[in-house]
């Protein structure tokens, strides 16, 4: 049995995981803005549930639920930075506040997590780290160039904490995923207030308004959920997981332009040494 903090799990990936992570018989720490939304995971799992009210960019709520959590389990095994939003707008239209507050719950506030859980899990010189990113950061559509940013950032920070935490027994996933069947679109989507006739056919196509996509993707919380359970049940877990057949098809794709662009110009590339 392990201790899991997981957060963001009033809807989607974070409820199913917070589900699956109780059904296996492990301890979870379920987090909410608005307890009430998980209050029935307490119910059904009273002695495994710890319900706990947070926004991932109060610092001092933070620190309050990492101390409720070591109080109750004894120690945090992992954290599942889950909590975030989205945002669509072209650049030109984000409004800075906005903009602000989307890097303050989806950049900043993991790293208030990551820093709370981490004094604990070096001092056992074990843990694990899974931040969820999205595959926005590597395909960055139109229209989603702030969330995708902040995705991206959120997986560079990653990386490098990775090589910090390997030598200490520690691991840190990275999970992108797709498109999956939650109310993402619904309760967890904002965008510009004011949008620009010139990007109707670029970032407009993406607005709350005019994107037909939810409800239709292919992806299922629930088997997502199992998947990162099953990785992190593994002695050494992935780096990097990819949630869905439409990321792993997109993701390959993009890597496959990469390469060939990279190709393309390394005769530039390659032409900026010292001649020694």
């Amino acid at each position: 049995m392990s201790t899991w903090l997981i957060t963001g799990c009033s809807t989607g990936l974070g409820r199913a995981l917070a589900e699956a992570v109780l059904a296996a018989g492990h301890n979870a720490v379920v987090t909410a803005r608005d307890p009430g939304t998980v209050a029935d995971l307490a119910d059904k799992y009273p002695s495994t549930t710890l319900v706990q009210q947070l926004d991932v960019t109060d610092r001092e709520q933070v620190r309050e639920v990492v101390g409720q959590a070591e109080t109750r389990f004894g120690a945090v095994d992992v954290l599942v930075n889950n909590a975030g939003y989205g945002y669509r707008a072209a650049v030109e239209e984000g409004d800075e506040a906005d903009v602000e507050q989307l890097f303050a719950t989806n950049v900043f506030g993991p790293v208030a997590m990551i820093k709370a859980v981490l004094p604990g899990m070096r001092q056992r010189r074990t843990g694990a780290i899974v931040n969820v990113s999205s595959i926005g950061a590597r395909i960055c559509p139109p229209g989603s160039g702030y969330y995708s940013a902040t995705k991206a950032a959120l997986e560079g920070l990653s990386g490098s904490l990775q090589k910090e935490l390997e030598p200490l027994g520690i691991t840190v996933t990275i999970v992108e995923p797709g498109g999956f069947r939650t109310d993402f679109a619904g309760r967890s989507l904002s965008q510009s207030a004011d949008a620009i006739a010139d990007y109707a056919d670029t970032a407009g196509k993406r607005r709350k308004e005019n994107d037909t996509v939810h409800g239709t993707q292919p992806g299922d919380p629930a088997r997502a959920a199992q998947a990162i359970l099953t990785a992190l049940a593994e002695p050494t877990p992935p780096r990097f997981l990819v949630l869905g057949q439409d990321a792993f098809t997109a993701i390959n794709g993009v890597l496959d332009a990469d390469r060939k662009q990279l190709e393309q110009w390394s005769h530039l590339s390659t032409s900026t040494s010292y001649d020694n």
